[in-house]
């Protein structure tokens, strides 16, 4: 019996409404709130030294279990005790971070909600790599380019950053010869290295507006949902892009583009269509190519051109950190599902509730 079957095997037989768990993180709050409103029961994996916000937000989350780092979650003990508890666990960016693929395709043995074997498709890297899913979707994607002597127009390069490999480093690059030059300035001030080098993405410089489109593909009810749409508030670019021309062209050093937070924002209304279409096309793709697909929530992070057409230049097969934003307040489109503006951690709790109700759990969890 391989995982997927064994969790799903699990879940039939629990007893009562199982409890919620996620690494207390990124968008857990987002899910933790949203599981409270459906009447569930909420467990966080939290790591010393970063426990507060979830001691401190006690009517959302009913257990804090403890650990030295987040990868100890795959203890059998601490398996076994949310096992007990008749957990599903939801996946976010830090539980794949720090945990790894290896480890949750395989050693993982807690029924979790969506599929775990899509979280590898947020990597750039590798045989399942994001930009094999987008060409299967027929989506727009930056050019690539393999080697910096295929360079030939302004690029980003995404890069691991030197001192914390979770984060992405980026830098701009005019043509080849900048691109060198950049490299060099970069290595210098240690923000990146040449190991990191060779794990790097260059990519087309594609101007437009930046947005955060975040889905919700419901096997309950068999549609993919528009959600929500946010937009990044990187450090220290921000503050880069508040000072006259002037200064900028006076300040030594290079602006980093760390994610520190988001705003909601919205499409406009003949965008919509297109949106949609997209977000079809996504799941149609990640269907055929790692089944059973995107189960729930998904981001498509993409730009809107002066043409007024979609590139996407990111991908989150899991819920967005973006989405805490939406907490308590709910997401721009939801109430046209709803009713009610409902944020998509609530939306994960709505389609596990559902499920549950109608012993179906198995469809929605791996």
């Amino acid at each position: 019996m391989g995982i997927v079957d064994e969790m799903r095997e699990l879940v039939r037989g629990y007893s009562s409404k199982p409890a919620i768990a996620a690494v207390a993180s990124h968008s857990a709050l987002d899910l933790f709130d949203g599981a409270k409103d459906e009447g569930f029961r909420t467990i966080a994996i939290c790591q010393k030294g970063r426990e507060i916000p979830y001691k401190r937000f006690s009517r959302v989350v009913d257990k804090c279990i403890l650990l030295d780092k987040y990868k100890d979650v795959l203890k059998e003990e601490i398996q076994e005790e949310l096992r007990k508890e008749e957990a599903i666990f939801v996946p976010n960016r830090s539980f794949a971070v720090y945990v790894g693929y290896d480890a949750i395709e395989r050693d993982f043995k807690v029924p979790m909600f969506g599929n775990r074997f899509m979280l590898r498709w947020e990597e750039r890297v590798g045989e399942k790599n994001y930009y094999k899913l987008l060409d299967e979707a027929g989506i727009r994607r930056p050019k690539t380019f393999k080697d910096p002597e295929e360079i030939d127009r302004p690029v980003i390069v995404k890069v691991p950053e030197a001192k914390r490999r979770v984060e992405r480093g980026f830098f701009i690059a005019m043509d080849k010869e900048d691109y060198y030059k950049r490299v060099e300035e970069m290595l210098k001030l240690g923000i990146i290295d040449e190991e990191g080098l060779k794990e790097a993405s260059i990519e087309e410089l594609v101007l437009g507006a930046h947005f955060n489109i975040n889905y919700f593909n419901s096997v309950m009810k068999g549609e993919v949902e528009l959600h929500s749409v946010d937009r990044r508030i990187q450090s220290d670019l921000d503050g880069w892009l508040r000072l006259p021309a002037r200064e900028q062209l006076h300040l030594r050093g290079e602006p980093r583009m760390i994610e520190v937070g988001h705003i909601p924002t919205t499409l406009r209304e003949s965008l919509l269509t297109k949106a949609f279409i997209m977000g079809d096309k996504f799941v149609e793709a990640a269907e055929k190519l790692e089944p059973p697909g995107m189960i729930g929530p998904f981001t498509l992070q993409a730009i809107v051109t002066p043409e007024l057409e979609f590139v996407v230049f990111d991908v989150a097969p899991r819920i967005g950190g973006g989405n805490n934003v939406y907490m308590g307040l709910g997401s721009q489109y939801s109430k046209l599902y709803f009713g009610e503006p409902i944020s998509l951690g609530r939306r994960v709790a709505m389609e596990i509730r559902e499920a549950f109700e109608r012993k179906e759990l198995d469809k929605v969890v791996t």
